[in-house]
């Protein structure tokens, strides 16, 4: 059995398995598994400033995460986006071992994310506080937050 392990690659270091199988995991839990039909390939997966976060449990992709670089005034800001865990591996942690270390890599900088509304009490656990008013994105309620 392989040991479960975090793996971090900038947009072009990925390989076109490990693309699929990023991309998989979020079409299963976004557009299946919560029932919304949405431009998932949305043209910022293969940035060159877009940086995958993933785990691996005995080689499979568990959960994932992205973060995008944004630039505001010159100053680079980031985006966290696409958070999701496979449902068989929910509650082991593997999101918040996803958000530390995505989190290391912005260091001081500000990072944005639009939190589905029942997570925000977790994302607060992380820093981010809301930074505006709820609304519905594809059905699906959300808060934008803000951590710096």
């Amino acid at each position: 059995m392989s040991p479960v392990v975090l793996r971090r690659a900038w947009a072009a270091e990925l390989d076109t398995a490990t693309l699929y199988r990023l991309l998989k995991l979020r079409v299963d839990v976004f557009v299946v598994e919560q029932e919304c039909a949405y431009p998932e390939l949305d043209g910022r997966d293969l940035l060159p400033t877009t940086r995958h976060l993933w785990i691996e449990d005995d080689s499979e992709v568990v959960a994932t995460l992205r973060l995008l670089e944004e630039h505001e005034d010159g100053v680079a800001n980031y985006r966290l986006g696409r958070v999701c865990t496979a449902v068989p591996a929910r509650g082991r942690g593997h999101s918040a071992r996803l958000l530390r270390a995505a989190l290391t890599e912005t260091g001081s900088a500000t990072v944005r994310l639009n939190a589905q509304s029942y997570l925000v009490d977790m994302y607060a656990t992380f820093g981010f506080a809301p930074d505006g008013a709820e609304f519905l994105d594809d059905g699906i309620p959300h808060i934008p937050m803000r951590r710096g």
